[in-house]
């Protein structure tokens, strides 16, 4: 063999020993955590169901079935239809996708946002910090949820609206957090060592503060998945969200469906239930990463 083909085997067959090693840590917090690995599972599963709703919806949930309205569920509607007679099981299939849609994007948006805003502020303290966190308060002084529906209120009813919405929601409370994990590691003594041996600030920020700060930020976003999902479907249920005849899980809970709720509870009982296991298995999951990535809690 050359030395060619050796230098090329050799990084080949330390990958395939280090991959059985990822597989084993993945398997033991598996164990570790089974409520979290059950929570991705279901995670998981409504990424496929939304990415496949055109396949796996066996209705169009636009279309209205004729002669078929408030028919329990069974046969050919395994979920019943609706007031109007819609296929529930297709709208709620197709609702995946506005609900993890909004959910993903806010909380990546709102994450990074917050993330920013917390690390210049810890970072450089001083006037930037005071203002920033002057903007911060300015934010959190309302109530959640009233901010989020006078922020739609004044920007209209959209799916687009609540997003930012909910972004403007989660950014300041991230920040927070960010800053005091920034404002901590700043007191370490490698933090000091690399001032000393003229370090200049974006390199100190970026190179030593950012990644220790990214457990945390990982935590926030895992954490904030399910309130970014009852967030919109509250909005939904409101009329301020998703717009009717979009298929929302919010929105099939609300409007003219509410007079129709103790004639045919399945029209509630089961938009209700996918926006609970969606937001349940969400906060099992944040849960879970925040044991694994926090280290005070790695052991409990």
């Amino acid at each position: 063999m050359s030395r060619e083909t050796s230098a090329l085997a050799i990084p080949l067959a330390q990958g395939l020993r280090q991959r059985p090693g990822v597989l084993r840590r993945a398997f033991r917090v598996a164990r570790q955590k089974p409520l979290g690995a059950l929570s991705l599972v279901v995670i998981l599963g409504l990424v496929v169901v939304a990415v496949l709703a055109p396949t796996l919806a066996p209705y169009d949930p636009y279309t209205l079935q004729e002669g078929q309205r408030l028919k329990p569920p069974g046969g050919a509607f395994p979920m019943g239809t609706d007031y109007i007679g819609r296929d529930v099981l297709s709208r709620i299939i197709w609702g995946s996708r506005i609900s993890l849609y909004v959910g993903f994007l806010a909380v990546c948006l709102g994450t990074t946002v917050g993330a920013i805003m917390g690390l210049v502020s810890g970072f450089f303290e001083g006037k930037t910090d005071l203002i920033i966190q002057r903007v911060v308060d300015s934010l959190m002084a309302f109530p959640g949820l009233i901010f989020v529906m006078a922020m739609v209120s004044a920007l209209g009813a959209s799916t687009t609206n609540a997003m930012i919405a909910i972004t403007f929601l989660i950014a300041p409370a991230n920040s927070r957090i960010v800053r005091g994990a920034v404002m901590s590691i700043k007191q370490n003594q490698y933090i000091e060592a690399a001032r000393a041996i003229g370090c200049g600030q974006p390199r100190i920020l970026f190179r030593h503060i950012l990644p220790n700060v990214f457990a945390p930020i990982i935590i926030l976003a895992s954490v904030g998945l399910g309130n970014a999902i009852l967030t919109e479907a509250s909005l939904s249920f409101l009329g301020l969200g998703t717009p009717p005849p979009t298929p929302s899980w919010g929105a099939d809970l609300s409007g003219p469906g509410r007079q129709f709720m103790e004639t045919g509870p399945w029209t509630a009982i089961f938009p209700g239930l996918a926006i609970s296991v969606a937001v349940f298995a969400f906060n099992l999951f944040g849960d879970a990463v925040r044991d694994v990535l926090d280290p005070r809690l790695r052991g409990s």
